[in-house]
């Protein structure tokens, strides 16, 4: 049985950063962080994403700031959403591992609590110098194959995982989707 949760997220979604913000709260749990592209992924499912459906989008809207506001969650709907979030993810996979919590706290932060538009690589730029991270190679890294093909990878493994969106949590190969979904996802662990 499994003593971990498989966290699989894409910066773009609000619901993975309100769940990356409760996650933080378990110290004694191991949370392993899947990158994916969600809009690769919906591409896979054939979804479409409720950005682009103005009455889910309004009621997305809507619940993430009552989540999050019950929740204590600095929260505010990104005025430039959605971008595409291909190279924020794969930026991601491509700085060093002991840099990657921090990059997502950063970009997270930065896009659905400051309110920053991401698909500047300008912004991004700030960004990663405020990490200590440097950009030239930064953007050298997320055009190399071996990049791409990871995110690529990630992605098909969450889709015959038969992962839909994020933020989603699996555990003893039971999936937990959303991020209301959590505790449900810690309680399947508590129970083994």
């Amino acid at each position: 049985m499994s003593n971990h949760i498989d966290f699989y997220f894409d910066i773009i979604s609000p619901y993975a950063y309100i769940a990356h913000k409760k996650i933080l709260k378990y110290k004694n749990i191991i949370f392993n962080y899947k990158p994916i592209y969600l809009g690769g992924l919906h591409k896979l499912a054939g979804i479409e994403s409720p950005a682009f459906n103005k009455y889910k989008l309004r009621n997305n809207i809507n619940d993430c700031n009552l989540v999050s506001e019950k929740n204590n969650i600095k929260f505010k709907w990104n005025s430039n959403f959605p971008i595409n979030s291909l190279n924020i993810m794969r930026g991601y996979i491509s700085v060093d591992k002991n840099k990657q919590n921090d990059y997502l706290d950063f970009f997270f932060d930065a896009y659905w609590k400051d309110n920053l538009d991401l698909s500047s690589s300008e912004n991004i730029s700030k960004l990663l110098s405020d990490l200590n991270i440097d950009s030239e190679k930064f953007f050298k890294s997320i055009k190399e194959q071996s990049v791409k093909d990871q995110l690529i990878n990630l992605t098909n493994d969450a889709f015959q995982k038969e992962v839909f969106g994020t933020p989603t949590f699996i555990v003893n190969n039971k999936i937990f989707w959303g991020q209301d979904r959590l505790e449900y996802a810690l309680e399947e662990i508590k129970e083994n």
